[in-house]
């Protein structure tokens, strides 16, 4: 233990009697926000919303009130570390009670007790204590009993300074991020106006039209390799690739290739299936000078337009509004590629395509400047929380 710091159960810094009971302090009648797992950003670590509800028909597990800069861990899957502090307006917030609330009234230890209850630590401590294999979950009288080593407040300050100074600088590139998607948006429209309206008069035809579609073919996580033929799963498509890409990033064993798909440069690779219609149809314009192969929950589509065009148009409201017609599923949602195929497309002049798409490379230039600048921000956020906490 480094001199000066001692340690204290978290117990011992925040009493579970201060969290007040949501059936205690709000009628049947009140409406509540309710908060649980799906309400917390896991990347960010904050609140993204909550779902609102009379008292009398809020889940059961609607149980804790909490208030401003409260600190809630969930108690379930805590690898995933879904935890994040309060820091709007908390008025009738009420958690489900698979998060351990922890309130902390001195401001400067509150935020250094979140720093560590995020750090890998923490995370590994509540790990071993984990019990269930279909619903693996801590008590949350473990997560109260952790040892929490607690520094004196100058190096709290210090401790909380730094890591939040790096955060704030995460949080401004990734703004900045955002700012360059809504660029290139712009651009669309003001190149190719809403193609709802169509107010450019673009001729229109349907994706089986201008081109082709097949459906992938069988990808596993468990072939990954190591060295063989590049692959595109269509997981990445939701998770990791942008409007186009020119890499890719897991490979498959070349033997195996007979059993494969194959997608050419400058094909459309569409996710087939997703967990809602927004996800259906998400897509990437492979742009490498290399074959890819492609798994079977994504399609393929061959085509002589100009794959990033196409890419964005599958962004628009006119091709959500076309997919929602055929997107079926309610927990997994799919669409089949003969249902692609059937929707409209407004089909400018190549020449046009091609100028749109020059300017959004520049864009992906940009942001990946500053893509690069965030991931070594997070690399040495991660390097000071290892120091501080391991």
């Amino acid at each position: 233990m480094r001199e000066d710091w001692e340690y204290k159960k978290l117990e011992d810094i925040s009493s579970s009697v201060l969290i007040e009971k949501a059936k205690k302090r709000f009628s049947p009648n009140d409406v509540i926000r309710y908060i649980d797992i799906s309400s917390i950003d896991n990347i960010n670590q904050c609140l993204t919303g909550t779902t609102s509800f009379k008292m009398l028909d809020a889940p059961s597990r609607a149980q804790q009130k909490v208030e401003y800069g409260d600190i809630l861990i969930s108690t379930v899957r805590p690898n995933l570390r879904n935890i994040a502090i309060v820091n709007d307006d908390a008025t009738n917030l009420v958690a489900s009670s698979g998060f351990c609330v922890l309130r902390i009234n001195d401001a400067a230890l509150r935020s250094y007790i979140f720093y560590y209850v995020v750090s890998n630590k923490f995370t590994a401590y509540l790990e071993k204590l984990t019990n269930g294999a279909n619903y693996p979950a801590v008590k949350e009288t473990d997560v109260r009993k952790a040892l929490i080593p607690i520094p004196p407040k100058p190096t709290q300050l210090s401790i909380v300074s730094e890591l939040d100074k790096l955060n704030e600088l995460i949080r401004i590139k990734k703004e900045q991020l955002k700012d360059y998607d809504t660029l290139a948006q712009s651009i669309f429209y003001e190149m190719f106006g809403d193609p709802v309206e169509n107010e450019k008069g673009w001729e229109v035809k349907t994706f089986g039209e201008i081109g082709t579609l097949e459906r992938g073919a069988g990808i596993s996580k468990k072939d990954f390799v190591d060295d063989g033929l590049p692959c595109i799963h269509y997981g990445q498509l939701h998770t990791i690739f942008g409007a186009y890409t020119r890499k890719t990033i897991t490979f498959i064993p070349k033997d195996l290739l007979p059993k494969y798909k194959i997608a050419y440069p400058g094909d459309l690779i569409l996710a087939i299936t997703s967990e809602d219609v927004e996800g259906s149809c998400k897509s990437t314009a492979w742009l490498g000078d290399y074959d890819v192969v492609v798994g079977s929950d994504a399609a393929i589509f061959h085509h002589n337009q100009n794959g990033i065009y196409l890419s964005y148009y599958t962004r628009t409201k006119a091709f959500y509004n076309e997919k929602a017609k055929y997107a079926k599923g309610f927990k997994v949602t799919h669409i089949s590629t003969k249902e692609i195929a059937s929707i409209s497309i407004c089909v400018p002049p190549l020449s046009i395509q091609n100028t749109f798409a020059n300017k959004i490379e520049q864009i992906e230039r940009q942001k990946t400047i500053i893509q690069e600048s965030i991931t070594d921000l997070e690399t040495l956020l991660a390097s000071r929380m290892q120091y501080w906490f391991d």
